[in-house]
């Protein structure tokens, strides 16, 4: 059985008892950095002791599973999921699939009928739309912005375009510290002014959420995991 196991963003206490269960009770993990899996679940063992009382868990095996890799180890994994081992599968946080690895996994489970199921936890993008003031009823998710400015430019001039046809919606955004004002002036140059939050280190020591234009946030200095909502 292949369980998709959503894991903290940034804050272990946010661990649930079914994702603390599922994990000690895994003979293999899929885990996008095994150093922050190994963090994980020392975590777990810390705030869950009454189930390693309860239940020996099993000797887990951690196998890297990152982008670049997916390809190349789908045969393994499958292989283990058709002896009948328990995978889960974890990202570096948040929910797999969602720009993370997995989803070539997933649909080779459905291929095969090899059963799968998700245990549920946060995620950057709907952290921040909470966190972000605006009307959290229509929003768009486009992953990580591109990385060459010519094709953010592109995107940003389709985005007012989707405006036009619906006002209401939000975009939601995951971006790198270092391109982050890249991408608001290239929001300013686009000819566009929309309302944007910034949303950094959710739910860790040092969270900081950041309103306004574009061209007022330009010039501030962000570090971590950044999240954009634009309205």
């Amino acid at each position: 059985m292949l369980y998709i196991v959503s894991t903290p963003i940034g804050n272990l206490d946010d661990l649930s008892l079914r994702q603390a269960k599922t994990l000690l009770a895994s003979e293999i993990i899929l885990a996008e950095d095994t150093r922050s899996a190994m963090i994980l679940l020392n975590g777990v063992k810390e705030r869950f002791p009454q189930l390693l009382k309860t239940n020996a868990p099993p000797k887990t095996n951690l196998i890297s599973y990152y982008k670049e890799k997916e390809f190349e180890k789908l045969p393994e994994v499958i292989s283990y999921l058709e002896d009948g081992k328990s995978v889960s599968l974890i990202s570096e946080s948040g929910t797999p699939l969602v720009s993370d690895p997995g989803y070539l996994l997933v649909k080779t489970c459905i291929r095969k009928k090899i059963p799968f199921t998700y245990i549920p936890g946060p995620s950057a993008a709907i952290s921040a739309v909470v966190m972000s003031g605006f009307d959290p009823t229509q929003f768009m998710f486009l992953g990580f912005l591109p990385k060459k400015e010519g094709e953010k430019l592109k995107l940003f001039k389709k985005l007012q375009s989707i405006k036009v046809a619906f006002p209401d919606l939000s975009f939601v955004f995951y971006e790198s510290a270092q391109r982050i004002d890249e991408s608001l002036r290239l929001i300013n140059e686009s000819g566009w002014d929309p309302d944007v939050v910034v949303a950094r280190e959710i739910s860790k020591k040092f969270e900081e959420v950041v309103r306004g234009k574009s061209h007022e946030l330009i010039g501030k200095r962000y570090k971590g995991e950044v999240t954009m909502v634009i309205r």
